[in-house]
């Protein structure tokens, strides 16, 4: 072998046999054994139906739609959020800094932050999420399985709180856009009826259709008192003289008859009513009472349906439409599994042996170039 060959060797040693042994020596002698807690849930959302579908689909006020909710809870779970939240309730700084200064590799340092704690927590919790069907895996390592089986049973807890958040906030919106809905319906409604007995009290007009059908009957009455007459001329032009007083008599009354009726026809709609206002006609005046009926039933349906609305939301508001359904509760490890001592030290081995390949590689090349 030439002296580069015993350079190539002692590179070997140097870059890949003695930090792979640094590495199993410190994964087999220094770390500290891990164990993991595992849980799994979901959020399911209550099925709607029943009275909402016998309102038209009016629920929709009441927020149902639920997509989404895997997305958040995984972005919570991950936030700083429950980082304090957890470190309040189980103290992550205090278990996982005791073992700083033999274990400073999977160890906390004592005096971390928040972001610190924020970042070490994407080493200690592993969360996976499935797009499809929205189940949330939840994986949890600590220095003995009591305490990492409290932080994933506290992680469950604050996610059924968040959902229980989620929940009120979508029953307060339904509720406050419901009564805001009935207020608005409500005032319509009042101001459509105060309008219409402005307009009664203007008019002195309780319902212009019942003075229509009285002045129906009077045109009735005439028609038939008309027709009447003319029975009564005919009969008398048949059975007496041309000069008998009667038959004037009898055409005068049918020719007052006619008028009568011609000025009742004319009244329709050319005769005007004295009103607060003035002297107003008579069809204006049903045509305005007409479109101040139309606006009042109009603000009388509204009503009706805002006021379905709030019973359907307030409905909604009293059962919780959404939950976290915990499929995997979280587990309480018997065992060691973690570091995976053999995995890592694999990887080692491999990444080392790469870069003293690729050294020695750009050696050879820069030798042969010079």
């Amino acid at each position: 072998m030439s002296p580069r060959h015993w350079v190539i060797v002692a590179s070997f040693v140097v870059l890949v046999v003695l930090p792979l042994a640094g590495v199993v020596g410190y994964l087999w002698g220094v770390a500290k054994d891990q164990y993991g807690s595992v849980t799994g849930f979901t959020v399911r959302q209550e099925e709607s139906g029943g009275a909402q579908e016998i309102l038209g689909g009016l629920a929709q006020l009441a927020g149902s739609s639920s997509a989404g909710d895997g997305e958040i809870l995984y972005q919570f779970i991950l936030s700083q959020r429950m980082v304090r939240l957890v470190e309040e309730n189980v103290g992550l700084r205090a278990h996982y800094s005791q073992y700083w200064e033999e274990d400073p590799v999977f160890a906390l340092w004592p005096d971390a932050t928040i972001e610190d704690l924020e970042w070490f927590w994407t080493r200690i919790v592993k969360v996976s999420l499935d797009s499809a069907s929205g189940l949330i895996d939840v994986q949890v390592l600590a220095f003995d399985a009591e305490t990492a089986h409290a932080i994933a049973s506290n992680i469950v807890d604050q996610s059924q709180a968040m959902i229980n958040a989620l929940n009120e906030t979508a029953r307060e919106d339904a509720m406050r856009y419901a009564r805001e809905d009935l207020d608005a319906s409500v005032g319509r409604l009042k101001d459509a009826r105060e309008a219409l007995t402005a307009f009664r009290t203007r008019t002195r007009i309780v319902d212009p259709a019942s003075d229509i059908q009285g002045r129906m009957g009077v045109m009735s009455n005439l028609q038939q008192q008309l027709a009447e007459a003319l029975i009564e001329y005919d009969l008398l032009k048949d059975s007496t003289s041309p000069n008998d007083p009667r038959l004037s008599q009898t055409q005068r009354k049918i020719t007052a008859i006619q008028d009568r009726i011609k000025l009742e026809r004319e009244a329709f709609a050319t005769e005007s009513v004295e009103t607060g206002a003035g002297q107003e006609d008579y069809p204006d005046l049903i045509a305005e009472y007409e479109g101040l009926v139309v606006d009042r039933e109009f603000a009388e349906e509204t009503y009706r349906a805002t006021l379905a609305a709030v019973d359907v939301a307030r409905a909604k508001a009293q059962r919780q439409s959404r939950y976290l359904a915990t499929y995997v509760p979280p587990t309480l490890a018997e065992s060691s599994e973690h570091p995976k001592r053999l995995t890592l030290a694999f990887i080692a081995a491999v990444c080392l042996l790469l870069t003293w390949s690729i050294l020695t590689l750009v050696y050879y090349s820069i030798r042969d170039r010079s």
